[in-house]
């Protein structure tokens, strides 16, 4: 979370709280690339002018960026995005109906106009990574932290005991 003073680059906004188990990853990962985010549980159905004021006052409070979490009919990433020109990254939410299907089609679905870019069900890391990627395309020392990060991944795998063989012919 952004920190006192530090203006928040990542704006994360989930339809409930109940989805903040799987977006709190999100936060962990943006953490550690040092990405300032703000995390907020507001439903686009029940509260959907708090929601436009969170989204309308977004680039003032320095947001860049916005990953928006649903489950079901996961209208919120659609309606987001419907409000701001900044990218939109859909988190779709598994349910117990479909799995997260019914969730990721409905995100997956925008009509013509209002892209919403999506990962996988419950992918928040993945939208982590693609908001610091997005960031780092105007930022240098955090492309750098998140070629660092990326870098490291590998490295984990080739360490691996079971590539031991392997780690010869690089």
């Amino acid at each position: 979370m952004a920190e006192h003073g530090i203006a928040a680059r990542v704006g994360i906004v989930c339809g409930s709280r109940s989805d903040f188990p799987v977006m709190e990853k999100a936060v962990e990962l943006l953490g550690k690339l040092e990405i300032p985010c703000e995390l907020h549980a507001i439903s686009a159905h029940r509260a959907p002018d708090l929601l436009f004021r969170f989204v309308g006052g977004a680039e003032a409070r320095g947001i860049r960026v916005f990953i928006a979490a649903a489950g079901g009919a996961a209208h919120l990433p659609g309606v987001v995005a419907a409000k701001t020109i900044l990218p939109v990254i859909g988190v779709p939410i598994q349910t117990q109906v479909a799995g997260g299907l019914d969730s990721l089609l409905s995100i997956v679905q925008m009509p013509k106009g209002i892209p919403v870019a999506t990962v996988a069900v419950g992918g928040a890391e993945n939208a982590a990574l693609l908001a610091a990627e997005i960031l780092a395309l105007s930022d240098p020392e955090l492309r750098g932290r998140l070629q660092a990060y990326r870098d490291a991944q590998t490295r984990s795998i080739e360490d691996d005991e079971t590539n031991a063989d392997l780690r010869g012919e690089r």
